[in-house]
């Protein structure tokens, strides 16, 4: 573990609240800087987000932090990710979970966070260049969905690909009035819905 992800973990995560020991694990071990272009290495552990191309960003660490932390995710748990974007919140649910399924709707995205996590060593996730509004079917029930850009309402299908005693986190709104929604589904499939943190995402197109 490098001193600037020391920093970002003390800091930045800690003192805000996260206290899950396995989130904050996975944070110290995936290299942030190995994410974005070289041209921003000196602030990929800064607390923001950084452009990755074709208009897209990476979350701030406190942000990927939370929402992992929200989704309670564990090694017996298949995932779906939604917007795979760089890649980076696709390595931290890969050390978390047993298996993940990721959908990024821009193929240049998906074919580089597709090397770029082969190379690093993230063998459990599966990458497909797919419209993430609606979910992943083939592979559905999941007891896990994490959602990475914002829709304007909650999409009914992706609840419905959630498993029994699933969760799914995901930032809803328009673009100047998003909040991160945490979804459970019960063991009866009755659906909670739970309003937390305000957040500024790319929408969900």
């Amino acid at each position: 573990m490098s001193d600037r992800t020391k920093t970002m973990v003390a800091n930045q995560l800690r003192k805000r609240g996260i206290n899950n020991t396995a989130v904050l694990d996975a944070m110290c071990t995936v290299p942030r800087h190995r994410f974005v272009s070289k041209i921003y290495h000196s602030m990929a552990y800064a607390d923001n987000p950084l452009p990755i191309g074709h208009g897209q960003t990476i979350s701030q660490p406190y942000i990927v932090a939370l929402m992992t932390q929200l989704l309670q995710v564990n090694l017996k748990h298949k995932v779906l990710e939604i917007g795979t974007g760089c890649g980076y919140q696709t390595a931290i649910l890969s050390i978390l979970s047993k298996r993940i399924i990721t959908l990024e709707v821009l193929k240049g995205l998906s074919k580089k966070s597709l090397k770029r996590l082969t190379t690093l060593g993230y063998d459990n996730v599966d990458f497909h260049c797919a419209d993430g509004k609606h979910g992943w079917e083939k592979e559905a029930p999941y007891d896990r969905i994490l959602v990475s850009a914002a829709p304007e309402t909650i999409p009914e299908i992706l609840i419905e690909q959630l498993a029994p005693k699933g969760y799914m986190v995901i930032p809803v709104g328009p673009l100047y009035d998003q909040f991160i929604h945490i979804i459970t589904k019960d063991k009866n499939e009755q659906i909670h819905i739970m309003k937390s943190t305000p957040v500024r995402f790319v929408p969900l197109v």
